[in-house]
């Protein structure tokens, strides 16, 4: 797939792969409704499996290509949020909680933090976007903070994020006999739908206004 140099590129990338993602669930779904009990108990399940994956994929591969359209513009770190600033020492801080850094080079840290200003954002580090195979909303919130959205909005779908998805494809996934009720079909599929919407406008938004530079 092609750079998200534009707007328009970035926007396109998104909406197409948010949209095979979508006609998926809502394939599955019909065929759902369409089964017999037999069907229904095991496609009920393989949704739980899809939506899940759907989440994790969609935000990894939408913060992803955030991050890229802004650096394809390569601006000085001066010129952009705060928080891009912050992303690029970021993985390098994680050494020191670890011990792994000397006292010489931690001093040679935060001299470069001082006087790296006018650098400029051109490359993304994935790490940063690590999605650990287990996107629970803690997990999620740190994305959100990486490409400075807001994780407020979402807060109260930690509880479908973390139990109606994670927790249960995680039990599906071991090989447990975990039952999805018909009852939470649409619950399952809907929801999974509005958050990648959900995540999908927020960084659509930050492109078109451009507010990931420097206020």
């Amino acid at each position: 797939m092609s750079k998200p140099y534009s707007e328009a590129d970035f926007s396109a990338q998104v909406t197409e792969d948010r949209n095979w993602r979508m006609k998926e669930i809502s394939d599955l779904k019909s065929a759902i409704r369409q089964g017999d009990e037999g069907a229904r108990r095991v496609l009920l399940r393989a949704l739980i499996t899809i939506c899940y994956a759907h989440w994790e994929g969609y935000v990894r591969f939408a913060a992803k290509k955030y991050l890229e359209h802004v650096a394809l513009r390569k601006f000085q770190y001066s010129q952009l949020g705060p928080q891009f600033f912050k992303n690029y020492f970021l993985p390098r801080l994680s050494s020191i909680n670890s011990g792994k850094l000397s006292i010489s080079e931690r001093c040679a840290l935060v001299e470069e933090i001082l006087s790296s200003s006018d650098r400029r954002f051109s490359r993304v580090n994935e790490d940063l976007i690590n999605t650990r195979a287990n996107l629970n909303f803690e997990v999620f919130s740190d994305i959100c903070v990486v490409c400075g959205v807001a994780d407020k909005p979402f807060s109260d779908k930690s509880n479908f994020i973390d139990v109606m998805l994670l927790k249960r494809r995680n039990a599906i996934a071991h090989g447990e006999e975990t039952l999805i009720d018909l009852r939470d079909l649409d619950e399952v599929a809907n929801g999974t739908i509005s958050l990648m919407r959900a995540f999908g406008d927020s960084l659509e938004n930050h492109v078109v206004l451009q507010t990931y530079k420097a206020a």
